[in-house]
């Protein structure tokens, strides 16, 4: 998954100036960016997101310029070749092609980003496809086409106002995942505990299912309690949700499959909680726990990419 949104919300709020929009369309070896990775230009220079970290931005600046000032859309390759740097390396020995088009008719049109936007804001991808030959984008797939899917941001429902849950979410923070901390209990649910952090002190079900959790969402239950994580477990099972991960041991968790199998649940349902949750590191204390869940979100999302 690619996050373009602070492209997107940038070139919405440049939507009066003129732009041009640089992405990454293909690439090669050990490329520094994924494809679809965006970087949008103004005018007057100022540009927002990266199309390699850091190795070519300056050269794909001069282009995006150049299209600005009327050159039409063309692709840009950068990389090693023969051994010899070309006038623009990228250091990791990858390559990748950029395709710099306007922002305009003839490229990118304004509206999209808009619509793109209006996806998001309803938890819907949108798929966009780029003709690479004539540097235009639109909603209408035909074959040979570049396809660049924008999906919603990525969120993290933690049921359970625990001490695992006060190091999750500045982990799930730091990697781009907004964290809503979901508990009944308010002794548990507190902005001392919790602060600058959405709170949400539903019964989880109710709150799981209100937020209407798609592919980019995680719902992880930490609170030990059956009363309060099964019902979560129920309403992610029940949406597409994107990573769904419970807390406990593996006696703990069998248990748990036994309850929800009793409601109806099949075997495929099942399968998709990640019990115990996250990654075995051998983890020790609230932090490292923590850790192990934010790398096994990371890996469901990415799976499902």
């Amino acid at each position: 998954m690619n996050d373009n949104s602070a492209v997107i919300r940038k070139a919405i709020e440049w939507r009066d100036a003129p732009m041009a929009l640089a992405t990454v369309v293909s690439t090669w070896g050990s490329a520094p960016r994924p494809r679809g990775s965006h970087m949008i230009v103004h005018a007057d220079g100022r540009f927002e997101g990266s199309i390699s970290g850091g190795c070519v931005e300056s050269a794909v600046l001069q282009r995006a310029a150049e299209v600005i000032d009327g050159r039409a859309a063309h692709v840009e390759r950068y990389g090693v070749a023969d051994g010899d740097a070309w006038e623009v390396g990228l250091p990791c020995g990858g390559e990748i092609a950029v395709l710099v088009q306007p922002v305009g008719e003839g490229g990118f049109t304004p509206d999209l980003f808009g619509q793109i936007a209006t996806a998001s804001e309803a938890g819907r991808a949108l798929t966009l496809a780029t003709d690479l030959a004539s540097g235009v984008t639109g909603v209408e797939v035909k074959e040979g086409d570049f396809l660049n899917r924008y999906d919603p941001p990525r969120r993290l429902l933690i049921v359970g106002a625990v001490q695992i849950a006060q190091s999750l979410v500045p982990l799930a923070q730091a990697i781009g995942v907004t964290p809503v901390v979901i508990d009944p209990r308010g002794r548990f649910l507190t902005p001392e505990r919790f602060p600058g952090v959405e709170l949400d002190d539903r019964w989880p079900d109710e709150a799981v299912a209100a937020r209407r959790p798609g592919e980019s969402t995680a719902v992880v239950v930490l609170s030990h309690d059956i009363k309060i994580d099964d019902p979560a477990l129920v309403a992610a099972l029940r949406a597409p949700t994107g990573y769904v991960a419970a807390l406990g041991s593996r006696r703990s968790h069998a248990a748990r499959l036994e309850r929800l199998a009793e409601m109806g649940f099949a075997a495929e349902d099942l399968a998709r909680i990640d019990g115990p949750a996250g990654i075995d590191i051998g983890a020790i204390g609230p932090a490292e726990i923590a850790l192990s869940i934010s790398a096994g979100m990371v890996a469901g999302f990415n799976a499902r990419g």
